[in-house]
């Protein structure tokens, strides 16, 4: 096995690793490889070059390429249909992406990298192909040709009314951002290839009007982003995350997606109530009024700091809110099944008081005051924290409260 040190930052043993592999191929495949006439050409990079505009890199697999042919490429807006001004390569053991003087040519052979200046090339899709349109020949079919690789990959998008927007600099690249936010389950609204553009903040804004801020969000995979887009998107409160590696931007969408559920915990921590069964010590009561303080058991579910309590046997009259949990004489945020803690209930000021011994007494069971809406933000924002037996204590509360 040959090794090759390469370096990704300088470059130095890329064109050691490339010879080497062409070796290989020659020794190993040569009944494979047969050199044909038929054009076989894909853009790699679209550059703008001072005094020669805006170019494409491509790699000459096969055919033959000539100066002033017509030419068919993949454009963002539709197919671009050009003549080859100008047929550029590098000079002898250079590399086409230095920055330097290039070779002008007048034909091309299979197999080569090469630079090609035409007019119109300023939406060029890199990854796409490159068709030849010769004399005689039906330029319409060659510009559904060129599109077809672009509408296959937009036609098996499973495009939803709620997703994150995807930008990606190739249609490869694209194909396999979006191959890795299927798996991922991370859902996709709409899709752009190239530098990120004020337009592309606009269609992404869209989720924050539908009130769903995490996914008003640009998954930009190798690719600039425009003064202007970042200038819009903080107005706007839309996210641009770059990356040029796919699980990078998975680890910042995944980060984003729980800072917001989060933001989104804290800000309903009130409203949200859990479900919980609580029996009272009758030998552990330390204060009968407001503040109510009694030593109680979880008989089921699990008790937070903020429960509305109610007692279904008094009519379901709601005595106030858990202000504090303690265990062992040091205080917590939640009590599970089965544990024995101390409570103190506050009741609202201006509303009528509840006392123990006088309103309820230690045969009563106390539970959480579940309302319709509490369970909508419960189901929303909590889902993960819910268990199997704890949907059932749910239910058994939803027929006590008479919540549809």
């Amino acid at each position: 096995v040959s090794v090759v040190p390469t370096s990704a930052i300088s470059g130095e043993g890329v064109p050691d690793l490339i010879m080497n592999i062409i070796n290989l191929t020659q020794k190993m495949m040569v009944q494979r490889l047969m050199y044909m006439n038929v054009l076989q050409c894909t853009v790699m990079e679209v550059k703008v070059i001072e005094g020669l505009g805006t170019t494409i890199d491509v790699i000459l697999v096969q055919g033959t390429l000539r100066k002033g042919q017509k030419i068919v490429v993949c454009g963002l807006n539709g197919p671009i249909v050009t003549r080859v001004r100008e047929l550029l390569a590098p000079h002898a053991n250079k590399e086409m992406r230095v920055k330097g003087s290039y070779e002008h040519l007048r034909e091309v052979h299979a197999a080569r990298g090469i630079k090609i200046a035409a007019d119109g090339l300023e939406q060029a899709l890199a990854g796409s192909a490159v068709y030849v349109v010769e004399p005689g020949e039906d330029v319409e079919y060659y510009k559904e040709e060129v599109m077809s690789d672009l509408s296959d990959i937009l036609n098996s998008i499973n495009k939803t009314d709620e997703g994150v927007y995807v930008q990606a600099s190739t249609l490869g690249s694209l194909e396999a951002l979006l191959e890795f936010l299927r798996t991922s389950k991370i859902p996709v609204r709409d899709v752009n290839i190239g530098p990120v553009h004020k337009k592309d903040v606009m269609k992404a804004s869209v989720m924050m009007e539908k009130k769903k801020p995490e996914f008003a969000t640009i998954l930009a995979f190798d690719v600039k982003v425009e003064k202007e887009a970042e200038d819009i998107a903080e107005e706007l409160g839309v996210k641009i995350m770059t990356g040029d590696i796919i699980y990078h931007l998975f680890d910042q969408f995944t980060a984003y997606i729980n800072e917001i559920k989060e933001a989104r915990k804290n800000e309903m921590a009130l409203v949200a109530v859990f479900p919980c069964i609580l029996t009272i010590y009758p030998n552990f009561v330390f204060n009968t009024r407001d503040p109510i303080v009694l030593g109680v058991h979880i008989k089921e579910g699990f008790l937070k700091i903020g429960t509305p309590l109610a007692i279904p046997t008094k009519e379901c009259i709601e005595i106030g809110r858990v202000t504090s949990i303690e265990r062992d004489h040091k205080p917590v945020d939640t009590a599970n099944k089965g544990m024995d803690v101390a409570i103190k209930i506050e009741q609202r000021v201006g509303e009528r008081e509840f006392a123990f011994g006088r309103h309820f007494d230690a045969t009563d069971e106390l539970v959480s005051r579940i309302t319709r809406d509490s369970l909508d933000v419960l189901k929303a924002n909590f889902k993960e924290d819910i268990k199997k037996d704890d949907i059932a204590l749910i239910m058994k509360l939803k027929k006590m409260f008479s919540i549809i």
